[in-house]
């Protein structure tokens, strides 16, 4: 499966639990009410786990950035699906490739740059962004 097949996949997915099912495919692209380029999907929200965590899918276009920021709260994760870029996490670049899981703890300055192909990720917030 290439990259581009692996996001697919993701974005037409399934929230699966007893009793409950939601289709991806059914949730609508947002776009970042901060950054140009970046779209969000909200899979799971804040509304869904009591505040306890969030599931969201992210489009960041060619060349775009999600800029340095912190979460004061909230621990952070990234998995990358599809796409390349780097993230600044900390202080450090890590080369954002598929199959690439990066973890920000809360307070900890971090920023996603898209390479030439975008990049798409699977973000999650522990606590829930609300």
């Amino acid at each position: 499966m290439n990259q581009s097949e692996t996001f697919l996949t993701f974005n037409n997915g399934v929230l699966a639990v007893p009793n409950y099912t939601k289709e991806f495919s059914d949730i609508p692209w947002t776009q970042h009410p901060a950054f140009e380029g970046v779209e969000l999907k909200h899979i799971v929200t804040a509304q869904d786990t009591d505040g306890q965590f969030s599931y969201h899918l992210v489009k960041i276009a060619a060349n775009k950035s999600i800029l340095n920021h912190i979460h004061d709260k909230q621990l952070e994760t990234h998995e990358v699906i599809g796409g390349s870029g780097t993230c600044v996490n900390a202080g450090q670049t890590i080369p954002y490739l598929p199959g690439t899981l990066s973890i920000m703890p809360a307070g900890i300055e971090h920023e996603v740059v898209a390479g030439d192909d975008g990049l798409y990720l699977f973000a999650k917030f522990f606590p829930a962004l609300s």
